[in-house]
């Protein structure tokens, strides 16, 4: 937790419940230990979209579709969303989860690697959402960069790993060392890239915002 617990609580009680079908969906995921974003995350998510009206989105990580369906619901039904998830289990359970939702034909899943796919895709996108593998946002984020439009926003979650991004590596177990310099590395990237303009806001597991080319 990066921020006090009862902070979080407090705020999330505070934000509109979700549809029922995304309530369902959310509960499901929880109670199978999938990892989908956090109640304040939902809410940021909520708030970026309204703001920016994006009209094509792109979405690394599917995980079982929540967050992609969360999407859709805040952009509306005319917008384009392409999600790439590489689990082959949750694969089916995200499709069925667009169905369920009716957003099938809004939302096409591709199934693979991110790092094969990202580089077959035709931009431009107006905004991206990562949350994947966090030791490969690095590797992700030259395809992401050319394929996000001038004013788009890209974001990303899971940036500060619970808080452990601000330790040294020596302090960090062994087997997480690798993820640990690869987001410092991501983290160093975003704020240092001339071409974007980038926040890390320290909420649910942390949470960067970039903007392309509004320096």
């Amino acid at each position: 937790m990066i921020v006090d617990e009862r902070y979080t609580t407090y705020l999330n009680s505070l934000y509109p419940e979700l549809s029922p079908v995304l309530k369902a969906i959310q509960k499901e995921a929880i109670e199978t230990y999938v990892p989908i974003i956090r109640p304040e995350t939902i809410n940021l998510l909520q708030l970026l979209i309204h703001m920016n009206r994006p009209k094509r989105i792109l979405e690394v990580g599917a995980a079982v579709g929540f967050s992609a369906n969360l999407m859709a619901e805040a952009a509306g039904d005319d917008v384009e969303i392409i999600t790439i998830e590489n689990y082959e289990p949750r694969i089916p359970i995200a499709n069925a989860n667009f169905k369920r939702t009716g957003r099938d034909k809004q939302i096409t899943l591709l199934e693979g690697d991110a790092q094969d796919i990202l580089p077959t895709l035709d931009g431009p996108f107006d905004f991206v959402f990562m949350d994947a593998a966090k030791g490969q946002y690095i590797n992700f984020w030259p395809e992401v960069k050319r394929l996000t439009r001038d004013g788009g926003v890209i974001v990303t979650d899971n940036v500060l790993q619970d808080g452990d991004i601000i330790e040294s590596r020596f302090a960090i177990t062994r087997r997480n060392r690798t993820i640990h310099k690869r987001m410092r590395d991501y983290l160093y990237e975003l704020t240092h890239d001339e071409g974007f303009s980038t926040t890390i806001l320290p909420l649910g597991d942390g949470v960067s915002i970039s903007v392309k080319g509004m320096l």
